[in-house]
């Protein structure tokens, strides 16, 4: 049984909160396509890659955390951003994004499926301003890990199996506390050192961030940019096979280095 596309749409604006946020990009509906649903594709990054592969499966819609337009909206449409056009459009699959929502929702979101994934306890405290919301979360393991283990963690939890992209160890040898926050968030390091953290998780960094983190005594863990925000994207296909059983819903991985 098909689903009318304001419905899932409305669904999860509500869920994901989406009026409360000062964002970088629209949350919601960016691309309308086909009136009805009844397949989904949710992924990272709304590029040609993942669309190509949401033709293959024949879906309705596509969920990302990244979308197509950002900032003052598209000013032009040429390039890739006309090719992705095409293939929703042409295909009438309608694509809505969630930014700083599913990088913040308490449930679904990306940073606290980075602490589950890493094995923080449950008592996490919110640090970091951004745009007007504490983005970070910082917690703890039961029992303080060595330097060396947390890194274990992080290969294991977050990286797949390798060693994240970039380590700098400058904080202590043994790791108390533990921030994170998913995607490019290398700007809330100080935030993290203030919140007691003794290492810093998130996904790609600015220049300046290693020596700063020098200055800070602190270990900053760049674990890369999708890998630290797959899991808000997986907790909404799980949430929308839950709310709409009718739906047929995919979660499709488009790994990047980044």
């Amino acid at each position: 049984m098909t689903v009318h596309l304001r419905d899932v749409v409305s669904f999860l604006d509500s869920t994901l909160e989406v009026d409360r946020f000062r964002d970088y990009a629209p949350n919601t509906l960016q691309v309308e396509g086909a009136p009805e649903v009844d397949t989904v594709v949710c992924g990272v990054s709304a590029n040609a890659q993942l669309i190509e592969r949401a033709v293959e499966l024949e879906a309705d819609l596509i969920v990302v955390h990244h979308g197509l337009i950002w900032g003052g909206g598209l000013t032009q449409i040429a390039g890739p951003t006309a090719r992705r056009l095409q293939l929703l459009l042409g295909n009438g699959i309608s694509l809505a994004a969630y930014h700083l929502p599913l990088d913040k929702h308490a449930r679904l979101g990306n940073n606290v499926g980075l602490c589950d994934a890493l094995g923080l306890g449950l008592q996490r405290d919110a640090f970091g301003d951004v745009r007007g919301t504490p983005l970070g979360l910082a917690g703890s393991w039961p029992a303080p890990l060595t330097r060396a283990e947390a890194l274990t963690r992080i290969t294991s939890g977050v990286c797949g199996g390798t060693a994240a992209p970039f380590v700098f160890p400058f904080g202590p040898d043994v790791v108390r506390r533990v921030g994170v926050c998913s995607g490019a968030a290398s700007d809330l390091l100080e935030a993290a050192a203030a919140a007691g953290c003794d290492l810093f998780v998130t996904g790609e960094l600015a220049e300046r961030a290693s020596e700063l983190a020098r200055e800070l005594q602190i270990t900053l863990v760049a674990a890369g940019h999708y890998a630290t925000e797959v899991f808000g994207p997986q907790r909404v296909a799980d949430e929308l096979r839950m709310r709409f059983p009718s739906l047929s819903v995919h979660f499709v991985g488009v790994p990047t280095p980044l």
